[in-house]
């Protein structure tokens, strides 16, 4: 059925770009991951280089605290970034986010590079850091708006292989200049990164726009035009026009509210807060970092030395690349829940197995730690690796992404600081013990997701309402009908702000015809939550009632989602 509603834009024909379709999806994909390319190198260049003689002696033998800092004071300058990005974000767009993140980014790549001494290195690492909380924010929120609801899972998941081919490209880099009889076997690791950082941010002034930012901010024809190029059809193809309708109506309900703050996020949509961040938090947690940042000690307490010990790195790290694939077919099939509820028990089981035989220690100790490692860093790659930045985006609501997000990345962040400031201490402190520790963690993040966390698969962003059962409801809904009612009878536009949330909420019906967005981005009260709504604790009780035969609560009156599978009820 054609969409005739007069508010679309009438444009016609086709838009000038030569870059369409999936073509376009899948080289804008590509082209976001060197974010996470950044990121995912940082981790691995600095693990490799603080093993080196060259490294040590240049920062006069630097203990177990000096290097925790120098590795984690990157995440305090990202901690700080991911969540001041937001209003950039929200305001002048997620390119120019992007270019700022890569920009910063390279700027602290080469302070590092040319540093000369200890502190210099560190404030090359915070700024470092700036960036890369930037483009760990910006990029999620870019992927999943560009991506169509049944690729969303593919397209995040290709976003995180890029991650760790950085890791693994780093590793390798440093591998290599171990061979470097100077300085320069740490500094040219180091210098690499800028390259990457260059290219993002020159590559940012071509990438289209997010089209939900673009009819966000009444950009409209604009909008239109990108979702035109990504589906490689034209500007009146019904199914371009299907999907702005939907975004574009999404973008109503929630200017119908107003308030973007952090205050008024956290009262809405609490719940979502909580669940986003604690994916990030557990993603940390599990342990990814005690062997991405510290892959070469890992390996040096179970015996193997030296040079030995960053080969080891690199051979994990092919296989760490291997596991990131599997996800770009399953995600999208057997949904984020499985995914990470199998992940959980593969993670604590392999770390549990490390802890053990570096207590053993056997002579077989190095060849099993290895294989662990491996096992571990698979299952990671497979599940909690691209699943935490992937969800966040696809359940907060548009007015709301960037600063939820936002919230969730400084959560990663904070995290992923205290597990890389800790773990040299913990090393020294309790030893092996320190790999069940993490197990432990494994172990709480699978009851989290069996309870609490919904099934996304498949779902449009613009549904996730339904799915967590906090859709907004008007107090003055039977007034706001009777006035559209009138309007319909009269012909009269007279009630517009009042019917866009009915509209937002039920397809069916017709809004007052308007060539533009009718309401400006300026706040107004928060509506009241429906009373028989059940709550961020709500839904633990409702749960843990059903896993014993008792009766589950419906999330709302128009949600017909389950709050813990995802499916209907």
């Amino acid at each position: 059925m054609p969409v005739t509603d007069p508010s679309i834009p009438l444009v016609h024909a086709k838009t000038g770009s030569k870059l369409k379709g999936h073509a376009l999806l899948y080289s804008v994909s590509v082209f976001l991951s060197i974010g996470v390319w950044l990121f995912g190198y940082d981790q691995g260049v600095m693990s490799g280089i603080i093993t080196g003689p060259y490294f040590k002696a240049y920062f006069h033998q630097p203990t177990s605290a000096e290097l925790g800092n120098m590795v984690a004071v990157l995440e305090i300058g990202a901690f700080i970034t991911s969540l001041l990005a937001a209003p950039l974000a929200d305001n002048y767009g997620r390119r120019m986010t992007l270019r700022a993140g890569a920009f910063v980014f390279t700027v602290g790549g080469a302070i590092q590079t040319f540093c000369t001494s200890y502190m210099t290195m560190v404030i090359g690492r915070i700024i470092s850091g700036f960036g890369v909380g930037m483009l760990s924010m910006i990029v999620p929120i870019y992927q999943s708006e560009i991506s169509p609801a049944d690729h969303r899972g593919l397209l995040g998941a290709v976003e995180f292989t890029g991650n760790i081919i950085g890791y693994a490209s780093s590793v390798w880099i440093d591998y290599a200049c171990s061979y470097l009889q100077s300085d320069w076997s740490w500094r040219v690791p180091l210098f690499v990164q800028c390259f990457g950082g260059l290219v993002l941010a020159f590559g940012s002034f071509i990438t289209p726009e997010s089209p939900r930012y673009l009819v966000d901010t009444d950009q409209e024809v604009e909008g239109l035009a990108v979702i035109a190029d990504f589906q490689g059809k034209a500007l009146d193809d019904e199914k371009v026009l299907a999907e702005y309708k939907e975004i574009r109506d999404a973008v109503l309900a929630d200017r119908a509210v107003g308030d973007r703050s952090y205050k008024a996020l956290w009262k809405r949509y609490k719940g979502r807060v909580l669940i986003a961040m604690s994916s990030q938090m557990f993603a940390q947690l599990n342990g990814i970092n005690v062997i991405s940042y510290y892959a070469p000690l890992v390996f040096e307490q179970a015996g193997w030395i030296g040079r030995d010990a960053i080969l080891m790195t690199g051979i994990n790290s092919l296989f760490y690349i291997a596991s990131s694939i599997p996800p770009w077919f399953l995600t999208d099939r057997a949904g984020r829940r499985p995914i990470l509820l199998t992940g959980a028990v593969a993670m604590a089981v392999a770390l549990t197995a490390t802890g053990w035989w570096i207590y053993i220690d056997q002579a077989i100790t190095p060849n099993a730690v290895v294989v662990c490692v491996i096992i571990y860093n698979s299952a990671f790659g497979m599940s909690w690796g691209p699943i935490p930045w992937l969800y966040p985006p696809e359940i907060m609501p548009l007015a709301f992404r960037a600063k939820g997000v936002s919230i969730s990345t400084a959560t990663n962040w904070l995290f992923n600081w205290w597990v890389g400031e800790s773990t040299p201490v913990f090393r020294d402190l309790i030893g092996w013990r320190l790999y069940p520790m993490h197990a432990f963690f494994c172990c709480i993040s699978f009851v989290l997701v069996y309870f609490l966390y919904p099934e996304t698969r498949g779902v449009p962003l613009e549904e996730m309402d339904k799915l967590f059962g906090d859709e907004i409801v008007d107090d003055d809904d039977d007034e706001d009908d009777e006035d559209e009612d009138d309007g319909d009878e009269d012909g009269d536009e007279g009630s517009e702000t009042s019917s866009m949330l009915a509209n937002s909420r039920s397809s069916s019906r017709h809004r007052s015809a308007r060539h533009s967005l009718p309401t400006s981005r300026k706040p107004s009260p928060l509506p009241t939550r429906m009373d028989h709504e059940p709550g961020f604790i709500g839904r633990i009780g409702n749960a843990v009632n059903g896993m014993f035969g008792g009766r589950r609560r419906k999330s709302s009156v128009h949600g017909t989602y389950n709050a813990v599978g995802g499916h209907e009820q």
